[in-house]
């Protein structure tokens, strides 16, 4: 016994040893940066610890890197092609935005958590290069994003938990429906859509927590929904209920309401003739008397299908078809980061789908390939309008209709106009790979130093003046949308009219706009953020043009440290152009009032809110009569 113990022992002291020999040798930056874990993508839904993520972490010991550190992982030179170069013509150009304006929201954990996107995609494209006269069909077929999956088979399923693995995010329109009786002792499940950690952190983020609570809480004893976010570094966020508090406000999400007004409420109790079962309706619940039922839309005992749908602005609940919760995205917790979908507790599952999800398109079987490719734009050489295209990673569906759309028409294609997407990297590493193979195939990305939150938009209007004066030199630069449909012969026709090469911003001004103080608006403006009562002239983003010089100014200040960061990226220009007006430009403010901001209308020059199926009937039309008619009622 005592020769076992010393035995162990001394393994125990050699392994401290070895280890103590690794840390000395791994930097910490190294340490940091290492790839995160690989899941099954065969098997999308998997067994999960059906526990709530921890309230508090006091114990963790997630090392602290400077954001420096991680930025020069961003900036290190790399063995790649003159072809892999081409999304990084405006690459180098950013390291100012991480030393000079990190006054943005989130600017520190978006620059870290790309250091170690970067690093991971760029592990993935040498490993790929190192094999490349392997077979390579199996890896391809890991990193697809599916458009759909599935578990429908109901003796598979449990009663204790699952993991459904979305391997490339959500975007709007994708919906996840389960099909599930509450049961148990209290009939109460929760559905969680998590993000993925960064190295060092123990647990995911929760960009939404849907709790249902058949038998009340501590604050009440009737039937509630709670919706709420968590992230390791501000715990729980600010609960929202449903039925809400009697003094709460039911704010509208995609318009529609935060809680249906039904939810909670006593109605009469429905009954039919033609059942063999109970004469209550399903998704009512008792509240003691036989000719009242209180609505409630889960019951326990009974089979419910639930879909969750990802919308503009936030996730909508639908139970049995009828609109019951929505919940507003909140700052850096976005649907484009959902990783998994976690349902757990007193719930039977029958299926879990998940549908519209982001997929790219396998650019071995388009047969019209080279005529979506980009024409190449030798450096420096000047045109009449260069367009950038904001868009997110996942977004390849969008991206593909406008390349099937506008960026047809021969202004486009000849070289006259250039059109590139501005694309952040995402915290999936599945997403960045398909998107690199994407700017590699077509030769219109740009891709961003940094994650792609929404707060952080206004780096990418840096981007397009950096790229539109730097890269090449265009005589206009035009911001849009990747939901946006740009009628561009329309637009080099309004600038020709206008003949203005200085000073110039053209679209649809507002002139008389003030900051949204209340801090339930998505576009919340605090007064550290913007003191002054009413905001500058600015156009609307889905599709303004500005002159060359100033674009060229931006970048300057820029470059210097001297520009005013604003995280509206609309207003910022506004605000931008104002101050160069107060240092001597003199500016020409040009309205168009047919750049639709929500929406289309016929005649248009943009329509916003544009999904795929839209983008390809409004160009359609244009092909059939050269008329800017909209689609749809």
């Amino acid at each position: 016994m005592k020769k076992w113990y010393i035995y162990v022992l001394s393994v125990s002291l050699l392994t401290l040893t070895l280890f103590g020999y690794f840390v000395i040798k791994n930097p910490i930056r190294e340490a940091y940066i290492s790839s995160p874990p690989v899941y099954n993508t065969t098997n999308p839904l998997e067994w999960i610890n059906s526990s709530s993520p921890p309230v508090n972490n006091p114990g963790s010991d997630s090392q602290v890197v400077s954001a420096d550190e991680i930025v020069s992982t961003l900036f290190t030179h790399r063995n790649i092609t003159f072809q892999e170069r081409q999304p990084l013509y405006t690459w180098n150009h950013l390291k100012h935005l991480i030393s000079h304006d990190r006054v943005l929201p989130n600017t520190v954990e978006a620059i870290k958590e790309a250091g170690v996107a970067w690093n991971n995609l760029m592990n993935s494209v040498e490993e790929e290069k190192s094999n490349m006269n392997r077979s390579s069909g199996d890896k391809k077929k890991e990193k697809q994003c599916p458009h759909f999956l599935s578990k429908m088979n109901a003796t598979e399923l449990n009663d204790t938990g699952y993991k459904l693995i979305v391997p490339c995010g959500l975007t709007q329109g994708s919906s996840v429906t389960f099909i599930g009786i509450p049961n148990g002792l209290l009939g109460n499940f929760r559905v969680d859509l998590t993000g993925e950690p960064l190295p060092g952190e123990p647990d995911p983020p929760v960009i939404l927590h849907y709790n249902v609570r058949l038998h009340g809480d501590k604050i009440t004893e009737d039937p509630v929904i709670v919706q709420n976010t968590w992230t390791i570094g501000h715990d729980w966020g600010e609960e929202e209920r449903c039925p809400k508090p009697e003094d709460d406000k039911n704010k509208k999400v995609d318009e529609l309401d935060q809680c249906n007004e039904k939810v909670g409420k006593v109605i009469a109790s429905a009954t039919t003739k033609h059942s063999n079962r109970s004469a209550e309706v399903p998704m009512l619940v008792s509240d003691g008397g036989s000719k009242t039922r209180t609505y409630f839309p889960f019951r326990q005992g009974y089979l419910s299908v639930a879909t969750l749908r990802v919308g503009s602005e936030g996730v909508q609940m639908t139970v049995d078809g009828k609109h019951i919760t929505s919940f507003a995205f909140r700052e850096t917790l976005e649907p484009w980061l959902v990783s998994e979908v976690r349902i757990a507790g007193d719930i039977k599952l029958v299926s879990v789908v998940a549908s519209g999800l982001p997929t790219s398109e396998d650019s071995d079987h388009i047969i019209d390939l080279e005529s979506l490719k980009s024409p190449s734009i030798p450096p420096k050489k000047k045109i009449n309008l260069f367009i950038g295209v904001f868009s997110t990673a996942n977004n390849f569906k969008r991206r593909m209709a406008v390349r099937r759309t506008w960026m047809q028409y021969a202004a486009v294609k000849s070289g006259q106009v250039a059109v590139r997407f501005f694309v952040g990297l995402h915290k999936n590493r599945v997403v960045n790979e398909e998107l690199w193979n994407e700017a590699k195939t077509y030769g219109d990305i740009q891709l961003m130093p940094f994650v792609d939150y929404y707060s952080l938009i206004s780096w990418k209007t840096i981007a397009i003046c950096v790229f539109g004066t730097e890269v090449i030199s265009a005589k206009y630069l035009m911001k849009t949308d990747d939901d946006a449909f740009v009628r561009v012969d329309e637009v080099l026709a309004s600038l020709n009219r206008v003949n203005a090469s200085h000073g110039l911003l053209y679209g649809l001004i507002n002139s008389d706009s003030q900051p949204h103080r209340n801090p339930d608006s998505k576009w919340y403006i605090s007064p550290e953020e913007w003191p002054e009562q009413r905001y500058p002239p600015w156009a609307h983003g889905p599709g303004y043009v500005v002159s060359n010089d100033i674009a060229k100014a931006i970048n300057n200040k820029h470059k210097k440290g001297q520009l005013k960061m604003f995280k509206l990226e609309d207003v910022a220009m506004g605000i931008w152009i104002a101050d160069l007006k107060k240092n001597g430009l003199e500016v020409r403010y040009e309205q168009e009032e047919r750049i639709y901001n929500e929406g289309c209308k016929d005649g248009y020059v943009v329509a916003h809110y544009q999904g795929p199926r839209e983008m390809l009937c409004l160009w359609q039309k244009l092909q059939e009569g050269n008329r800017a008619f909209c689609c749809g009622n």
